[in-house]
């Protein structure tokens, strides 16, 4: 039986997926992990485990580079929770527009003032006077599953909205909706937008991507919105531009001790994919991918490996994790080969320094075979389904 380990809270809808499978928060040495937000730099990997789906986009708490010299997949389930995150960022856009929260805050103070809390209303609303969106220029910075959806539904509400993404496919490219213009860099975004919101993944080449330089060269008042990693901006230049004026307001869904209390910092506490649709979407997702892999070999959203799958076509299927470098395929075939078996199909793919290779054969090869691939230099994992 398939042993599958939970270390979070996952919806019970996965329940069902994995009906079959030994399913728990006890298992010990699984075949394979369902995580939400469990850190797992310390979790000591067992022999038998093949992979790890965290339900969710992000990959943070995982230490992916060391489990792909492992042969670990590490999957993700990107746009599950694309529609929580929009209503998320389309609800900061107002609050980034209209002094909402600090409005509600004021009003908390007139408990007690009986009858006069009319006249103080009218006599203070003034302070708390705010934009529209409308007509308003936002610029959306990654535009995947849920920059798109970001994308559409402001140009929906009126705004001119504008895209960046230097990774945008061409899939992607045909669910914008035509008003949203694609522009080639950020730095058209900084300076035309009166807003801004970021959905791409923490990577050393993001890292502070809004700091003292960038931020200068957006319009003064601009409103920045975070949803994506706190670490994607500067904390320092970003406080600084809030005291200035030059940031109008920061919104972010990870607060910290240095954001908390700043004047027109939002903190939000990490709600974005907090809703049970979402929830549940990213628990389904997960946990089909994870079962699809380990009982057939194929791989769906890794964030370490290539995306290869494939209908099985013979009595047995190889699966090899392997370094991405030269005459590989050809030391696969000779071995299956000299085991005597017949291959009825073959696929391969790279990503990176790293590929995969999926080979079904006629008949169940002996055990040995697995060994006898597992000794070719560059091989990372083998088994036999």
């Amino acid at each position: 039986m398939t042993d599958i380990l939970k270390l979070n809270a996952i919806s019970p809808l996965a329940d069902e997926i994995f009906k079959n499978c030994n399913y728990g928060d006890k298992v010990e040495n699984p075949d394979g992990i369902m995580v939400r937000s469990a850190a797992m730099a310390e979790y000591k990997t067992g022999d038998k485990l093949l992979a790890v789906a965290r339900a969710g986009a992000g990959t943070n708490n995982i230490p992916v580079a060391s489990y792909t010299e492992k042969g670990i997949v590490v999957f993700n389930t990107p746009g599950a929770n694309a529609n929580a995150v929009k209503e998320l960022v389309i609800c900061e856009l107002f609050l980034g527009g209209r002094k909402i929260i600090d409005a509600v805050d004021w009003v908390k103070t007139l408990k007690g003032e009986g009858e006069n809390v009319a006249k103080l209303v009218e006599k203070g609303k003034s302070t708390f006077v705010g934009g529209e969106i409308y007509g308003k220029t936002l610029g959306v910075i990654g535009l995947g599953a849920i920059g798109i959806a970001v994308a559409n539904a402001a140009s929906a509400l009126g705004m001119n909205v504008l895209g960046c993404d230097p990774y945008l496919s061409t899939a992607n490219a045909l669910l914008l909706n035509p008003a949203v213009k694609v522009v080639s860099s950020r730095e058209e975004i900084y300076r035309r937008c009166e807003y801004i919101t970021v959905h791409v993944p923490l990577t050393p080449d993001t890292k502070h991507m809004f700091n003292a330089a960038t931020i200068s060269a957006m319009k003064d008042g601009a409103v920045l919105i975070n949803n994506s990693r706190g670490e994607l901006s500067d904390e320092t230049a970003v406080i600084a531009a809030l005291e200035s004026g030059k940031l109008a307001r920061y919104i972010t869904d990870f607060p910290t001790a240095n954001l908390i209390g700043v004047k027109n910092a939002v903190c939000v506490p990490h709600l974005g994919a907090s809703t049970p649709e979402a929830e549940d979407n990213c628990a389904l997702m997960a946990a089909k991918q994870l079962i699809d892999y380990i009982e057939n070999g194929n791989i769906t959203n890794s964030v370490n490996y290539p995306a290869l799958s494939a209908q099985r076509e013979g009595a047995a299927r190889i699966c090899i994790h392997h370094k991405n470098v030269a005459n590989m395929i050809a030391q696969f075939t000779a071995a299956v080969s000299s085991a005597g078996l017949n291959i009825e199909n073959m696929a391969d793919k790279s990503k990176g320094d790293y590929a995969y290779s999926i080979i079904d054969v006629n008949k169940k090869p002996a055990p040995a075979l697995a060994k006898v691939i597992a000794e070719i230099n560059g091989v990372l994992k083998v088994r036999i389904i």
